[in-house]
């Protein structure tokens, strides 16, 4: 099972959107996760703990970043925006398992930018 969670043990249903970059050697890349209104935000989750970063958790571990932006509206959060930087081919390989985990799970799909 993969999964996203923001506070320890809490699984955010909210699915994503992702966006994905990668270095013209393919060393390097990143992933820009943006979720609007998530339930990390709702007040039953809020009481279980503080947002410390973004885990994306599976069978073979947990990988995290600390990138992680709240926007608000009228001082009510609605999105967050998490970065996750991926610095070398075994990062980018063991980030892509996780997707492929995560998006068969979700009902996702891959869609290639158009380099127009």
């Amino acid at each position: 099972m993969a999964s996203i969670q923001f506070i320890t043990g809490l699984d955010e249903k909210e699915i994503p959107d992702i966006k994905l970059t990668r270095s013209k050697d393919g060393k390097t890349g990143t992933a820009t996760f943006i979720f609007t209104n998530p339930n990390v935000f709702q007040k039953t989750s809020t009481d279980q703990g503080d947002i410390t970063g973004m885990y994306l958790i599976d069978e073979e571990g947990e990988m995290v970043t600390r990138e992680v932006n709240a926007k608000f509206v009228n001082g009510k959060p609605y999105k967050i925006e998490a970065l996750y930087i991926i610095k070398n081919n075994d990062e980018w390989d063991r980030f892509m398992r996780f997707m492929d985990r995560y998006a068969k799970e979700k009902g996702l799909v891959f869609t290639k930018s158009s380099d127009t």
